[in-house]
């Protein structure tokens, strides 16, 4: 059995060509039953998270034996699909068409980012930053962190979570 030794990581995954995608709910509710899947699987921990209208940002630990690749790749394969059968329901599929040779419909960049957070105060940086992103000017999403629905600020400043699966990094 191999086991891995991860951290924390921040991630963020977009859509392709930063689409406004993620703007409906019903598409940030894609993100919100696959994070709690992976975490009822003991895939990875969820810390800290953002929905924004074209990209995610997450906190997550990778299970010690799960590989990294394969986690990420869950997460982003199921919300893919999930996002064609909503964009199937909305008649807003055809945005999506691709036509590559491994695929008609693409909705996430083929490169994600991830850095690990080898220290409380990157961590701390990366979680402040997830909290205020809906709070800036051009998204103008909320008028505090703890204000907008699809993020974990809500959880860190007052300590109650809507989200079961979302863990405080110290605990």
């Amino acid at each position: 059995m191999l086991l891995y030794n991860y951290h924390i990581e921040f991630l963020t995954a977009t859509i392709l060509n930063w689409k406004h995608l993620l703007k409906d709910d019903a598409y940030k509710q894609v993100i919100v039953d696959s994070l709690q899947w992976l975490t009822e699987q003991a895939r990875c921990t969820i810390h800290g998270f953002v929905i924004m209208p074209n990209h995610i940002h997450l906190l997550w630990r990778i299970s010690n034996l799960h590989d990294r690749f394969n986690v990420q790749g869950a997460l982003l394969s199921y919300t893919a699909h999930r996002f064609k059968t909503v964009a199937k329901e909305d008649g807003k599929l055809f945005k999506h068409f691709v036509a590559d040779k491994d695929r008609l419909f693409q909705f996430w960049e083929r490169d994600s980012l991830v850095k690990e957070c080898w220290n409380e105060t990157f961590l701390l940086q990366k979680l402040n930053y997830i909290h205020h992103n809906p709070c800036q000017p051009h998204w103008k999403l909320a008028a505090t962190p703890e204000d907008y629905k699809w993020s974990s600020a809500r959880f860190y400043h007052t300590g109650v979570s809507e989200f079961g699966w979302l863990k405080h990094y110290a605990g």
